[in-house]
């Protein structure tokens, strides 16, 4: 899980963030993710893994530690990262036709 508070202006982070999400896709391991921004620029960011050593893989890649260090010094004025097991889940979903309601 990583939950970060962003900077004022965009500054090319749309576009990065995008690009990591597409490695990330392309890692072993990799099972999806789940992320959302608030209008404060409270973000969390929910990566989903097989295992410990895929994450440990995704930490290491190259180009994820150069994202990083260009994140501390342009995109991010706090961060926090969190590793944590899923032991359950479970979920609703109206169906389409009644979203509207």
């Amino acid at each position: 899980m990583f939950t970060s508070s962003r900077t004022t202006g965009d500054n090319g982070y749309g576009e990065r963030a995008e690009q990591m999400l597409e490695l990330a896709r392309d890692q072993p391991g990799f099972l999806g993710v789940d992320s959302a921004r608030g209008a404060d620029g409270l973000g969390i960011t929910v990566s989903y893994w097989k295992d410990e050593a895929s994450i440990a893989a995704w930490r290491d890649h190259a180009e994820h530690a150069l994202t990083r260090s260009e994140g501390r010094e342009r995109w991010y004025t706090s961060f926090a990262v969190h590793v944590a097991k899923v032991e359950r889940s479970y979920g609703f979903a109206r169906p389409a036709e009644e979203r509207a309601l």
